[in-house]
C-alpha cells in the first residue's frame, strides 16, 4: 500500500498550494491556510487535500516465522514485523525462505498508549535488502544434471509412490492419504466442453480424524 511522505493542501481563499511532510505514520492535517497571502488579508482560508499533488512511496508490512527445524525442542517460534520500502516491496510472499538484513528499530508510541507503554517498546526490522533462498520455477536454470535427472524419474516405474512418500517423510506411513496430498499439489488440465464451460483441473482433498 502507499505511504504518505508528503501531503498537499490547495487553499480555497488564495489558491496557493501547501505541502506538509510526514514523517510518522500518524500525522495532524492542517486546517488553515499558513501562507502570507491568507496572513495579509487576515483571512483564515480552509484547506482541502490533494492527493495529486501528493507524494507517496510503496510500502508493505509482513512478519517473519522462524523455521520449524530451526526452533529448540518445546519452544514457539519467534516472529518478527519487518517493513519494506521501495522496490523490495512484493518481493516476499507466503511461504517464502529468505535470508533479511536491515536496521532493527523500536517502533514509537503516541499518546495515552505511549504513557502506559512505559520503557516497552515494540521492535521492527527496517529491511535494506532481501535474498530469496528458494527459486520460484521461472527462475530455476535447467542444467544438463536436471535435464539427465528428469529422464531417470521418467523410466522409474515406481514414481508415483516415490513421489508420494517425500511428502512429509517424517509421518510414516498413511501412503494413501499422501498420494491424495500429491494429487492436490500437481493439479490436472483444465477442460473447455464444446459448450463453452469450463471443468476445472484441481481437486478437492477432505482429511477427517
Amino acid at each position: 500500500k502507499p505511504l504518505l511522505l508528503v501531503n498537499a493542501y490547495t487553499c480555497d481563499s488564495c489558491g496557493n498550494e501547501i505541502f506538509q511532510e510526514v514523517a510518522q505514520k500518524t500525522f495532524t492535517p492542517l486546517s488553515s491556510c499558513p501562507s502570507d497571502t491568507c496572513k495579509t488579508n487576515q483571512t483564515n482560508g480552509r484547506l482541502h487535500m490533494q492527493t495529486r499533488a501528493s507524494r507517496f512511496q510503496p510500502f508493505q508490512e509482513v512478519k517473519i516465522q522462524e523455521m520449524a527445524d530451526q526452533v529448540p525442542v518445546g519452544h514457539i517460534p519467534r516472529s518478527m514485523t519487518i517493513h519494506l520500502y521501495g522496490t523490495l516491496t512484493r518481493s516476499v510472499n507466503p511461504g517464502d525462505v529468505v535470508h533479511l538484513s536491515g536496521i532493527f528499530l523500536p517502533t514509537p508510541y503516541t499518546g495515552f498508549r505511549a504513557m502506559r507503554a512505559g520503557l516497552l517498546q515494540d521492535t521492527f526490522l527496517e529491511s535494506m535488502h532481501v535474498h530469496q533462498l528458494k527459486k520460484q520455477y521461472h527462475a530455476m536454470e535447467v542444467t544438463p544434471e536436471i535435464e539427465e535427472a528428469i529422464e531417470d524419474l521418467k523410466q522409474d516405474q515406481n514414481l508415483y509412490s516415490r513421489l508420494a512418500n517425500s511428502i512429509a517423510p517424517e509421518i510414516y506411513g498413511h501412503e494413501d492419504v499422501k498420494k491424495a496430498l500429491l494429487l492436490l499439489l500437481v493439479g490436472g488440465v483444465t477442460k473447455t466442453v464444446g459448450d463453452g464451460m469450463k471443468i476445472r483441473g484441481d481437486i478437492n482433498v477432505c482429511l477427517m480424524g
